[in-house]
């Protein structure tokens, strides 16, 4: 039965060049307007997850991303992987390795959930966990 079985999406690790793309994307989509997308930040029981929404028809890039996390997909939207465009629809739970640096295109508005285990006990530690791009985070710029 398996077989019958549509493989489950997961994002690997990406190259350089493949990096190297998403951040020549991102000088380009900062020339454009930008949007204000809040970051809501939950911890509990030795969880931490952060969940934004992106409206529909915007364009975001994110930061290198240093751990592997789940990252929880609910909308339509299309995601910039080491493999090409993928177009992921409805409530998507994705393992996301390491060595990540995304980029997405909601079609819908589009929550995404970033989730990964912690010892830390505040945004900022979590934050410096999962990232050494922290000054490039919506969150550091928010009120």
């Amino acid at each position: 039965m398996n077989e019958l079985a549509a493989p489950r999406l997961h994002i690997a690790p990406m190259s350089a060049t493949t990096i190297e793309k998403v951040r020549e994307l991102e000088l380009l989509v900062a020339t454009l307007s930008q949007l204000s997308i809040p970051t809501d930040h939950a911890f509990h029981a030795g969880v931490y997850a952060r969940t934004v929404m992106v409206p529909a028809g915007a364009v975001i890039t994110g930061v290198l991303i240093k751990i592997p996390t789940l990252l929880i997909v609910n909308g339509d939207a299309v995601l910039h992987t080491e493999r090409g465009p993928v177009e992921v629809h409805g409530y998507n739970v994705i393992p996301a390795a390491a060595g990540r640096k995304q980029a997405l295109v909601a079609i819908t508005d589009t929550h995404l959930t970033m989730i990964f285990a912690t010892a830390a006990r505040d945004i900022d530690a979590a934050e410096r966990e999962f990232t050494d791009e922290t000054d490039m985070l919506m969150s550091r710029k928010e009120a």
